[in-house]
């Protein structure tokens, strides 16, 4: 599992990326991804992750959700659009009403073979941009997705051990 890594792009745009090799195909791990309601298993509790487009979603391009979250027992309505579906390697969300001025998280899927065994490596890249620029993201941004995406990586082990 690999550390959340931080970056910076032009025009204030700042990047998230984290990955993960499990040793399941890559159909198996892109089934539980085309589950939106498995994005609640993987958020943590602290920010009390609801769901609010009716179950099930057809994950499509163009599909439209809406979740709730709370930061700081603030309640943020949030709205992605689901704006590339290739299963099974990738699919991209990106925010059109939330919290961030910018907001767009690739989740990318490929499959290796190790000593005979098929392996799928988890990648998740975010680019966002966020109110008060740097300086609000590394006070405050920077550390919450830090504990969002270590939490999620440690949930992918205990989902796919």
């Amino acid at each position: 599992m690999n550390e959340v890594q931080f970056g910076v792009e032009k025009g204030g745009i700042f990047t998230l990326k984290t990955e993960i090799v499990r040793p399941y195909s890559i159909n198996e791990v892109f089934e539980f991804f085309s589950k939106a309601e498995n994005l609640e298993v993987l958020t943590p509790e602290f920010l009390n992750f609801q769901i609010k487009t009716p179950l099930p979603i057809e994950m499509k391009k163009g599909a439209i959700i809406d979740y709730r979250i709370y930061l700081y027992g603030i309640p943020i309505n949030w709205r992605t659009n689901i704006i590339s579906w290739e299963p099974p390697n990738m699919f991209i969300d990106k925010q059109i009403k939330g919290p961030y001025l910018l907001w767009e998280h690739s989740h990318s899927f490929s499959e290796e073979i190790l000593n005979g065994n098929k392996q799928t490596k988890m990648v998740d890249f975010v680019k966002y941009r966020v109110p008060g620029g740097w300086i609000v993201n590394k006070l405050f941004i920077e550390r919450e997705l830090r504990k969002i995406f270590k939490y999620r990586s440690s949930k992918m082990l205990e989902i796919f051990p």
